[in-house]
């Protein structure tokens, strides 16, 4: 038996065993006492095991909708207002493991915990049984297939369509080993793009989506970068709209653009990328603006083609195809700095650079709390947090988004 202790970054529940190693549960919650379980990762130092048999249920313990939560949203099982106090005392802890005293932050959602996921992937299983292929996941820890017959993580009209392709492929009688994964997204009208990711051939090119973010109109590939939760992060761009504070803007880990160009349009903007996909649809969004589209002229000197250049200028607005640490020359004083780093965090050369240029403000964006806490660490030499707010783009899982408002210690 191991009594549960608590929730960890990651969303695994810690328990501790009798002979002193550590056990990282899923399917368990803080106060549970784990009965049975199975060992699906045995290192030296801990385990990862999924509950199977709880005693003393927790009162925060709730039914999954969905027999396939474990592969796709683990916290199914906690009630949502106690999945919501969970998170901010997990960013709270975050910060406080590399010294950074903070109260628990404010978290912010629309209150739509189901249905929310715009993209989807999905594997494909072969029943032998009915001998039918079913839209799939892979088991929590395993290489095992499930198959699927509901799912309620996801918009509805991408399970409809998985359902369909899948049924396609049925009538066809395909076999399902000849296809990696089925890949869908929709845009928040209901239109379905995507399709079926063939083995050992290229990736094909799937009809791009278009959808309005705070007024202004993204175009984006189903197999690129946008957010998949487009109200909640609707959220998260009006607070950081609040603190551009400059005239003169940098966006760096730019990705399509949807944060600079939703919040910052009308400044002196320059947006970095480094992936060459991703920039190719920045620059097709910022020749759509409705208030910055370039001249012919401008059109001629920096065509707008994935991969083919490297710059791009368009009014006000500058972007380029660069990793953020090899363009620090782009930091200035009198700046606003925005950041949304992948989840390992920003390059310590950036870091170096913020600390000695030290322009005005710097908003932080991340969907990992940990490295973003290690970051403001340093950051706090010369800055102080104005405001730290948490958004739950992902809810019944453990990821959390979280931002911090940085300002310069005058």
């Amino acid at each position: 038996m191991a009594k549960v202790e608590k929730f960890i970054p990651g969303g695994a529940a810690l328990a501790t065993l009798d002979d002193g190693k550590k056990i990282f549960f899923w399917n368990a919650l803080p106060g549970e006492e784990v009965l049975e379980y199975i060992i699906t990762k045995n290192k030296s130092h801990y385990i990862e095991a999924t509950a199977t048999k709880i005693k003393y249920p927790s009162a925060h313990r709730v039914a999954p909708k969905d027999p396939c939560y474990l592969s796709t949203s683990p916290w199914q099982i906690v009630d949502y207002s106690y999945e919501l106090e969970q998170k901010q005392s997990l960013v709270k802890e975050m910060f406080r493991e590399h010294g950074i005293a903070i109260d628990a932050p404010p978290i912010f959602t629309d209150g739509k915990d189901y249905h929310y996921r715009n993209k989807m992937e999905y594997s494909l299983y072969y029943d032998h049984d009915t001998e039918q292929i079913f839209p799939a996941f892979h088991a929590r820890g395993s290489h095992k297939k499930i198959k699927i017959e509901h799912s309620s993580i996801e918009r509805p009209e991408l399970f409809a369509a998985a359902k369909e392709i899948v049924a396609g492929l049925n009538i066809g009688q395909e076999d399902a080993r000849k296809y990696q994964s089925l890949l869908l997204r929709c845009n928040a009208s209901g239109q379905v793009s995507g399709g079926l990711y063939e083995n050992h051939q290229p990736h094909p090119h799937f009809e791009n989506l278009t959808d309005t973010i705070l007024g202004h109109t993204y175009s984006y590939s189903p197999n690129g970068f946008f957010q998949i939760n487009l109200p909640v992060y609707e959220m998260a761009l009006r607070e950081i709209k609040k603190h551009i504070i400059t005239d003169n803007v940098l966006d760096l880990y730019a990705g399509v653009g949807t944060i600079g160009l939703s919040v910052a349009r009308d400044n002196h903007l320059t947006l970095v990328e480094v992936d060459k996909y991703a920039f190719g649809e920045l620059c097709k969004n910022i020749t759509i603006m409705d208030n910055a589209r370039p001249t012919e002229s401008e059109i001629a000197k920096n065509p707008v083609t994935t991969g083919t250049t490297k710059r791009v200028l368009s009014g006000n607005i500058l972007a380029e195809l660069a990793k953020s640490e090899d363009v620090t020359n782009y930091i200035a004083p009198d700046q606003t700095v925005i950041l949304d780093p992948p989840r390992a965090g920003c390059d310590v050369k950036l870091l170096d650079k913020l600390l000695e240029v030290h322009p005005a403000k710097i908003i932080y964006l991340s969907c990992n709390p940990a490295t973003q806490a290690r970051d403001v660490k340093i950051l706090l030499q010369k800055y102080h947090i104005d405001t730290i707010k948490t958004f739950n783009f992902f809810p019944h899982t453990p990821h959390i988004e979280n931002l911090i408002i940085l300002s310069r210690h005058e």
